[in-house]
């Protein structure tokens, strides 16, 4: 059995980039742990065969295995190493791994992303990162076999390698060469900092060539050329300026001297088209809000400019008052109907004021929330000092200044076991749970929490499984304004349910907490998390639920954005409305990654735009997932344009429909309460795209535009300047006034 294996893994040996190739796309598999699995000689003959480019889940290995291994028996040729002409190391490229891994080569450990149980940190959460490994030649048995061994840790269901196949390669000198980008600023001026080492320990040589050219026009705008000599320690850096509020393209290119090749790398970097803001007072949030009669008030009006500024109203209902320094709003209201009045904030600058509506009825979340939760930047790790870190850097950023109101703590705040009594116990990095409820509400900002209905969460901390009235009796005594209740841990007692297979199985649990949080004397948005199965967006509005994930998790890269935005949701547009509505999942822009392992979000800044352009044209939640207090100036200008955010809280609550598709381009319109059209242009492609807006404006149901504004740069255009150039996954974001 083993010699038939590696007959056809030497088979798969093919041309790369790198040279030679070798691509594995299946393994011997067997579920549990031990260390002896990975010693090359150890029998595992009797081991199963599972693809690699699938989820261990989708190929028959039970939901709840936590640890698994794979072993390749790999014959490498001794031509591979022979035709790099740098001959170090070979490399692994192993895809992903959901969640944690290790890799041992010939029983040597190689690598390892996440953290396993028993080491410090978090444990999961490294599923959408690439596993990358390299051993050094002298290590393998060339023209012999060689194991590769990769041990594997779920912290719940799925599990496993994908993303691959496994491939092998041995780089030559060029491929040694690594380009990378970083934005800096040198004598107060904005660059683009290009730098050149050795991913090996190898010495490289040669020329490095910078341009930067002008996206619009074409034109290059800069040029550096530099010798350069660099190895794994000594790098090579190039500062090259730019106009920060134009796109730019740069291409760097490395010449080899030794092999005669070229490696190069083409980089955008951050531009900023959202105009700064006016020094005096301006309303960035909707003028209406949402509210059960009775349910306490807390509301911060969202208006950005120089501070100190003072709130005022001369006209507010009985029952509310409203902070003169931070514009928080409290109080509540027992009659139902509509309370009408304006508020006016003052600063040195200037003043301006808003008409502003409470509905009290039987509708809330009459816009999409908008707030940050925890899971993308801290995990399992977070803290009542992180959320309250979080929450300080939402108003210090001036975020709170453009609505963005919610702080939400994810999954990780639970104790090990309940109280005697039942009631749901925090543990010990949350000391206070309603103090910090009672500092959000102060500062007119909203306090979310998470669980689920099933026993565990995704995580492994206690859900609400038989305990649903006594967790939604702890949330109003925490002063909770908002669940996000995620399926995950209730998918062991889905699978025994004989109606599994109906949506009434999906809706059960839901509804089952959906009447305890709604006897609280308190508004709790309900936010489901089941990943759209049975169809949730046909029938979370009918369980009184205010969104419904219609999607898996999201991450920050494009495949992720493109088939969470462009694929699913094309068709979900007559399900939203105010009250109710599609959540797509967390927005991943700024540094993200969970706890030690953030990064800056891995999609361009094209793609960005496009992210934020789409997320606001389907009145999706705008939930921030990134690190707060490392929020850089392009990260704010996406999530502070008061114009694009506009779009997402309209008050008719339409969402986007994709009226075109037609190869890579995509636009999609959403009608608007002023009887405009907010319409986006979406280039999907990777090459550049030129439209012409007046060839769709039938489709678009539009017959003579008045007026055109570009929502980004928040400018007017020309009637008859319709044309716009579009670089790869870029979005243009208009108004149209019909």
């Amino acid at each position: 059995m083993r010699f038939l294996y590696n007959i056809l893994i030497v088979a798969a040996i093919s041309m790369s980039a790198y040279g030679q190739e070798i691509a594995i796309d299946k393994a011997l598999f067997n579920e549990g742990d031990s260390q002896e699995w990975k010693t090359p000689s150890f029998d595992d003959s009797s081991w199963k065969t599972l693809e690699v480019t699938r989820l261990w889940d989708d190929q028959g290995v039970a939901p709840d295995t936590r640890f698994g291994w794979y072993r390749f028996h790999i014959d490498m040729p001794s031509n591979m190493l022979q035709s790099s002409d740098l001959q170090e190391v070979v490399a692994f490229d192993l895809g992903m791994v959901d969640d944690c891994d290790e890799a041992y080569f010939n029983g040597k450990l190689i690598g390892k992303t996440g953290l396993m149980p028993g080491e410090m940190g978090d444990i999961t959460n490294t599923f959408d990162i690439p596993r990358n490994y390299t051993v050094s030649a002298k290590d393998v048995n060339w023209d012999g076999e060689n194991v590769l061994a990769v041990r594997c840790y779920s912290g719940g269901a799925p599990g496993g390698m994908f993303g691959g196949p496994v491939k092998v390669t041995v780089p030559g000198l060029v491929e040694a060469a690594d380009i990378s980008f970083s934005q800096a600023k040198v004598k107060g001026k904005d660059g683009v900092e290009v730098t050149l080492k050795s991913r090996y320990p190898a010495t490289i040589s040669g020329k490095l060539n910078v341009v930067v050219t002008d996206f619009e026009n074409g034109k290059v705008v800069a040029e550096v050329t530099k010798n350069v000599k660099v190895n794994d320690v000594r790098s090579e850096k190039l500062f090259i300026p730019y106009n920060k509020s134009r796109r730019v393209d740069v291409k760097a290119t490395f010449d080899e001297k030794n092999s005669g090749k070229s490696l190069s790398v083409a980089h955008v970097p951050h531009y900023i088209l959202t105009p700064a803001a006016p020094a005096s007072p301006r309303f960035n949030t909707a003028p209406i809000y949402g509210v059960r009669p009775g349910s306490p008030i807390h509301y911060r009006f969202g208006v950005s400019g120089e501070r100190p500024m003072h709130f005022s109203s001369t006209d507010l209902p009985k029952g509310l008052a409203i902070d003169p320094y931070n514009g928080a709003l409290r109080g509540s209201l027992e009659d139902r109907g509509s309370y009408t009045f304006t508020v006016t904030a003052k600063n040195a600058a200037g003043e301006a004021s808003q008409e502003f509506t409470i509905k009290v009825g039987d509708r809330i979340g009459l816009t999409p929330p908008m707030g940050w939760n925890s899971w993308n930047c801290w995990g399992l790790s977070v803290s009542q000092d992180k959320v309250l870190s979080s929450a300080k850097a939402l108003i210090d950023n001036g975020l709170a200044d453009y609505g963005y109101a919610y702080v939400n703590i994810d999954d990780g705040w639970e104790a090990e076991k309940r109280n005697p009594e039942g009631t749901i116990a925090v543990n010990s990095k949350f000391p206070d749970m309603k103090g910090l409820g009672d500092w959000l509400h102060d500062e007119g900002l909203k306090f979310g929490i998470y669980s689920s209905p099933g026993d565990l969460t995704c995580g492994g901390y206690l859900g609400s499984l038989d305990h649903e009235a006594q967790d939604a009796d702890s949330y109003n005594e925490w002063g909770i304004d908002y669940l996000k209740y995620d399926w995950c841990g209730y998918r062991r007692k889905h699978e025994t349910e004989p109606d599994r297979e109906t949506t009434a199985s999906y809706i059960r649990p839901y509804l089952l907490m959906q009447e305890h949080l709604r006897r609280q004397p308190r508004d709790i948005f309900y936010s489901l998390c089941q990943y759209g199965m049975g169809d949730v967006w046909k029938w979370g509005e009918m369980i009184d639920a205010n969104s419904w994930r219609t999607t898996g998790d999201i991450s920050d890269r494009w495949d992720s954005v493109y088939d969470i935005g462009f694929v699913e949701q094309a068709d979900l547009y007559p399900y939203a409305a105010p009250g109710g509505w599609n959540d797509p999942d967390m927005l991943v822009v700024g540094k993200v990654g969970w706890s030690s392992n953030l990064r800056d979000s891995r999609l361009t800044v094209d793609e960005q735009y496009t992210h934020i352009s789409l997320w606001a044209l389907m009145a999706a939640n705008m939930m921030i997932g990134c690190d707060l207090a490392q929020l850089d100036d392009f990260t704010l200008s996406l999530l502070c344009n008061n114009e694009v955010n506009a779009v997402n809280q309209d008050v008719l609550g339409k969402q986007a429909k994709r009226d075109v598709k037609d190869g890579d381009l995509q636009i999609w319109s959403r009608p608007l309460s002023d009887g405009s059209v907010a319409v986006g242009i979406f280039n999907l492609g990777n090459g550049v795209m030129e439209v012409d807006l007046n060839n769709y404006l039938k489709i678009l149901n539009i017959d003579n535009p008045l007026g055109i504004r570009d929502l980004w740069r928040q400018q007017d255009l020309a009637l008859n300047d319709t044309k716009y150039k579009l670089p790869s996954h870029g979005v243009k974001l208009i108004k149209v006034k019909k």
